[in-house]
């Protein structure tokens, strides 16, 4: 790992005649954003609050496989669903709820209370989640497939 401060860079370039705006950061794949349905946009691009979303659920478990590997947890499987409340409090709109759903697949039963503990320390150490004043909330769900 780099030493820190990190630094990221992106950009929009957007006209005024058209819904769509063209987001790009070196070395990536340029995406097209817009306004999520629920402020008009038609729902068919990503958006702003789409995109926090993913990068809520993208660093969750990344971390988590990191976090796994460094501690030797043998796992096979896993899924990430997020739900980001979006909520207007006092005069400003926040981000108030964020709900992490995780199914994680493991081999040995005897390791589940472990994965489980693996899990929380992801949701404690994702770095989008604590930059966000969201409450978050974990509901872990292990699932044992013996080999």
């Amino acid at each position: 790992m780099q030493p820190f401060p990190h630094h990221y860079r992106a950009k929009v370039k957007s006209d005024a005649g058209g819904e769509l705006s063209d987001l790009t950061s070196p070395g990536l794949a340029d995406h097209h954003v817009a306004p999520p349905a629920e402020f008009g946009g038609t729902g068919a691009q990503w958006s702003p609050e789409t995109l926090l979303t993913g990068a809520v659920v993208s660093c969750y478990v990344l971390g988590f496989r990191t976090i796994a590997g460094a501690s030797k947890l043998n796992w096979t499987a896993v899924e990430c669903n997020v739900l980001l409340t979006l909520d207007r409090v006092g005069h400003a709109m926040r981000f108030t709820v964020l709900e992490l759903d995780v199914a994680l697949v493991v081999p040995d039963a005897r390791r589940a209370e472990r994965a489980v503990r693996i899990l929380e320390k992801a949701k404690e150490d994702c770095l989008i989640t604590n930059s966000l004043s969201a409450e978050v909330t974990l509901r872990p769900r292990i699932e044992v497939r013996e080999s």
